[in-house]
C-alpha cells in the first residue's frame, strides 16, 4: 500500500489522478485562503476529524448537480407554498455552519472542527464563502454553504431542523447560481437525498475538465451580488 503523502506548508498538491483509494490525496499543510482556493480548483476538499491531521479528498466519481436541472417534486412545491419560509443569504453564515456542525457527521463524528470553522468563516469574509438560510417564524429552520470559485459552487455541507427545508436552501442556492450564471454545483459524495434533487454522478475526467474550464479566474464575489440573485430567485407566482 503506498504512503499517503505529507504535506507541509509550503507543498503543492500531489497529482489527483482519480484513481486515489477511497479518494484520499494526501494529509498535512493547513487551511489558508490560498491553499483552499487552489485545492478546490483542482478538485480536492479537506475532511477530517478532531485530533486527525487535516486530510485532502477527491473522490470519483463526483456528485454533482447541474443548477437549472434541480429537481423540485409536487411535494417540495406544495412545501413552498404552504410553509411560510423566508430566505436570505450570507445572514448568518456562521449560525448555518454551526448547525451543519450539529447534524452532519459524515459518519466519523463531527468534521467541522474549530478550525474548519474559524478558515470558512475567514473564507466567507473574504467573499468566497456563502450560505442561503431558510427561516420561518424568525426561526434559522434550514441553510446550507460552499464556496464559490470562479463559475463552480462547491457545496460543503446542509442542515434541516424543519421537513425539506435543506431542500428549499439547496432550491435557492441553486435558482441563484443559474442568475449568475454557474455551471456546477459540487456536492463532492452521493447519497439518496441528493440524487432525488437532480444530482449525478460524473467521471473524474469530466469533472476536471468542468474545473478547467469554470473553476478559473477566481475572484472573490461581492456579497451584495450574492444577496440580489438570491431574491432574483424567489419568484412572485407559485412554482
Amino acid at each position: 500500500m503506498a504512503r499517503l503523502p505529507w504535506l507541509e506548508i509550503n507543498d503543492p498538491f500531489p497529482p489527483v489522478t482519480g484513481g486515489e483509494p477511497n479518494g484520499l490525496l494526501a494529509a498535512g499543510a493547513d487551511l489558508s485562503p490560498t491553499r483552499l482556493i487552489d485545492a478546490y480548483q483542482r478538485g480536492i476538499f479537506p475532511w477530517y476529524i478532531a485530533q486527525e491531521p487535516i486530510l485532502w479528498w477527491s473522490p470519483a466519481p463526483r456528485c454533482v448537480i447541474i443548477p437549472e436541472q434541480f429537481h423540485v417534486s409536487r411535494s417540495l412545491q406544495k412545501r413552498l407554498r404552504l410553509g411560510n419560509f423566508q430566505i436570505t443569504s450570507n445572514l448568518a453564515f456562521a449560525d448555518v455552519m454551526h448547525a451543519c456542525a450539529t447534524v452532519d457527521d459524515r459518519k466519523h463524528g463531527t468534521w467541522i472542527t474549530q478550525d474548519m470553522f474559524d478558515a470558512y468563516c475567514n473564507m466567507h469574509e473574504l467573499g468566497w464563502a456563502h450560505s442561503v438560510e431558510v427561516w420561518r417564524d424568525d426561526e434559522l429552520v434550514g441553510g446550507v454553504y460552499g464556496l464559490a470559485i470562479g463559475r463552480v459552487f462547491f457545496g460543503e455541507s446542509m442542515f434541516s431542523r424543519s421537513t425539506d427545508a435543506s431542500k428549499i436552501a439547496l432550491l435557492f442556492l441553486c435558482r441563484a447560481l443559474v442568475a449568475m450564471d454557474f455551471k456546477l454545483l459540487d456536492c463532492q459524495i452521493e447519497n439518496p437525498h441528493l440524487l432525488s434533487l437532480g444530482a449525478k454522478n460524473i467521471s473524474h475526467s469530466q469533472f476536471q475538465t468542468t474545473l478547467q474550464e469554470y473553476a478559473y479566474p477566481a475572484t472573490p464575489l461581492n456579497i451584495q451580488e450574492w444577496r440580489a440573485a438570491i431574491q432574483l430567485a424567489q419568484p412572485t407566482a407559485p412554482l
